[in-house]
């Protein structure tokens, strides 16, 4: 495991689209600019990861409370399953269903949506205004594991209420921290560096 922060996107940059594959129902999902929501989260997760493990429980509550909010919410795992099975397809299906998301959760096997997005770490955030421009990328609160603070989503609450509110993006915005997203060899972006 490698501790790694999120690469913090520039605000205002425009959410790219893409159709990925939904383990869940085995169809195609597409994400576009078309459908129309107050707003978009998508989280780069992944099943292992120690970090998302920790906030799991607080982040779902949240997410299926906002999408009844009309805040669409997508989460993606982008992890090289061949060296790290566990982030599989099948197991990805298994965890929504025993967390009951009410959101897709989405395999990125070629990582190329990881990559449009600089996704950086497991937990990565990248929440969007209704004109699916970037109004918030951060943590989801000063919660780790092993520092006894409990997760409650402080952050990105705040940054969802606000978008929701009509509110201007939050002043502050610390970068999220988790393990570096698993990259299949000799597919590691530019960006990529990870937390000394």
């Amino acid at each position: 495991m490698v501790a790694t922060n999120s690469t913090m996107l520039e605000i205002g940059t425009k959410a790219p689209a893409f159709t990925l594959p939904n383990p869940r129902n085995n169809s195609p999902f597409r994400f576009s600019h078309e459908t129309l929501h107050k707003g978009c989260l998508i989280a780069f997760i992944c099943n292992h990861c120690p970090y998302v493990i920790h906030i799991l429980d607080s982040l779902t509550d949240l997410c299926n409370q906002w999408q009844e909010k009309e805040l669409q919410i997508i989460f993606i795992s982008s992890n090289d399953v061949d060296n790290y099975p566990a982030d599989s397809p099948d197991l990805m299906k298994e965890l929504a269903e025993e967390k009951g998301f009410d959101f897709p959760y989405l395999y990125d096997e070629d990582q190329r949506v990881a990559h449009a997005y600089r996704a950086a770490c497991t937990p990565d955030f990248f929440l969007f205004d209704v004109n699916y421009l970037l109004y918030y990328r951060g943590q989801f609160d000063e919660s780790r594991p092993g520092n006894s603070i409990e997760p409650n989503g402080d952050d990105l609450a705040n940054a969802v209420n606000r978008l929701i509110s009509g509110k201007s993006a939050p002043s502050t915005q610390k970068p999220s921290l988790g393990c570096n997203l698993k990259w299949k060899k000799g597919n590691e972006p530019y960006y990529f560096v990870p937390k000394e």
